[in-house]
């Protein structure tokens, strides 16, 4: 029976994990919001370290890129609340060409929400 409780609540945070990578895609605020605690904190590894959901709101459409982001989801792996994402992102920054990034998102859970995400991006290449 516990095994299949645990099953149940790994199934749920990747899932919770796919529905905000695919809300990003599409620049979805709400849909993005809703995945999130309102206490959430959003590290991105060498950069910045935002917290809340207004912030994390501001951040979705950073200034500095315009258009949508194109993720790709290459893998993921759980244990316990947390759940591990790699894959890539072609963003567009503002009078540049569009960059490639390869990326790891560590997700710490909370009641089925995010409630801290560590981002790490590295440049892979320009198009």
């Amino acid at each position: 029976m516990l095994s299949a409780f645990l099953k149940v609540e790994s199934v749920t945070n990747k899932n919770t994990v796919e529905c905000y990578m695919n809300a990003f895609n599409e620049l979805d605020h709400e849909k993005i919001l809703s995945c999130l605690t309102e206490d959430v904190i959003w590290e991105i590894h060498g950069h910045r370290k935002l917290q809340g959901k207004t912030e994390f709101d501001a951040e979705i459409e950073n200034e500095g890129f315009e258009g949508k982001p194109e993720i790709t989801l290459n893998r993921m792996t759980e244990e316990n609340n947390v759940v591990i994402a790699e894959g890539t992102v072609l963003a567009k920054p503002k009078n540049q060409n569009p960059i490639l990034l390869a990326f790891c998102d560590v997700f710490e859970f909370e009641n089925g929400k995010i409630k801290k995400l560590i981002s790490h991006l590295n440049p892979i290449n320009s198009k």
